[in-house]
């Protein structure tokens, strides 16, 4: 005689679990492959180089905020302008000429804009953060999105909140916020080629910051090198950027001997500035392989070897922009750009 005994499954658990199984999670193709990206964020966003095609960028007019720079605060120490207690400066013998700042940042924009390049404009500033043109620094593009930085400064910290309200407004994929006592801004971050890039230590980048950066780089298979800049100088894009596929535009003696030697186990063409360049020659931003827009001050010696090398220079003025402290490329966050 059998015996009525209970099921070792529910009929509804059983249907469950077969339709689980049925529309099981599917992990491939990944997040920052090009179908995931078109079909769930709309485009492919992000950059894997600093030379492809530049298709879009944040930028900020600067504006307002530039009041909170009070003439009346000198600081000979410093050669400017400044409130240790409230974390803001300026430095040279005279504070911010507005207008000629914005005339400048229009002129680049709008070269930008004729070489075919989507300006995406910061929503808003956070209340007297006054370097707030200056986007580089606050976001990086990797693959398949950006990393909302950590800014170093406190005249800057705060910065990162609105570029966060920007990416999202676009639908820009948000990879990775820096938190606990990160610190890392994007002028210290550069691509070398599509599977690596180079991460610098300063003042304005610590250890920590570099390895939440390293853990979104890690699952693309990008491998990070690190260095250090020396002194209390901030970033390295003062010292190294790309300028094509293979050429580098470079600052020797702010570099790590052992990173130039890797750059030239790499075949990277290496192309040294000169003392008549101005400071800001190497702050220049790549439109595509072998195009770069660099701020007016660049000699005539490093233009001809830019030349012979195959790369052309187009100029705009941008002294009025420079002397808050960042150049072209510190203007520029790129956010897509075409891979190579």
């Amino acid at each position: 005689m059998l015996r009525n005994y209970p099921g070792i499954i529910s009929e509804e658990d059983f249907r469950y679990h077969r339709m689980i199984s049925i529309f099981a999670s599917e992990p491939e193709p990944p997040f920052e492959s090009v179908p995931e990206q078109t079909e769930i964020w709309g485009r492919r966003w992000g950059c894997s180089n600093d030379v492809g095609r530049l298709r879009v960028v944040l930028m900020h007019r600067p504006g307002d905020e530039l009041n909170r720079v009070d003439v009346a605060k000198t600081m000979p120490e410093i050669g400017g302008f400044g409130d240790p207690k409230t974390g803001w400066y300026w430095r040279g013998t005279e504070g911010p000429n507005l207008a000629a700042m914005q005339e400048q940042h229009d002129r680049l924009t709008a070269l930008l804009e004729q070489e075919g390049v989507e300006v995406v404009r910061l929503k808003r500033t956070a209340t007297g953060r006054m370097k707030s043109c200056y986007t580089r620094d606050s976001c990086i593009a990797v693959k398949g999105g950006a990393i909302v930085t950590r800014l170093g400064a406190r005249v800057r910290r705060g910065e990162e909140r609105p570029v966060a309200e920007t990416l999202i407004d676009i639908g820009c994929p948000i990879l990775r916020t820096m938190s606990g006592n990160a610190i890392f801004e994007g002028g210290s971050f550069a691509w070398i080629d599509s599977a690596t890039a180079v991460a610098a230590i300063s003042s304005r980048g610590n250890m920590e910051g570099v390895r939440q950066l390293e853990e979104v780089l890690r699952s693309q298979d990008v491998k990070l090198l690190v260095i250090s800049v020396p002194g209390y100088r901030l970033h390295i894009d003062g010292a190294f950027v790309m300028v094509d596929r293979d050429t580098a535009l470079i600052n020797p003696t702010q570099l790590p001997f052992d990173f130039l030697t890797e750059l030239k186990e790499r075949k990277i063409r290496l192309i040294d500035v000169h003392p008549e360049d101005s400071v800001w020659t190497i702050n220049c931003l790549a439109l595509r392989p072998g195009r770069v827009v660099m701020s007016e001050g660049v000699s005539p010696r490093t233009v001809d070897r830019l030349g012979a090398a195959g790369i052309e220079v187009v100029m705009v003025p941008y002294a009025n922009v420079t002397s808050g402290g960042g150049g072209i490329h510190c203007s520029t966050s790129p956010l897509v750009r075409d891979d190579l």
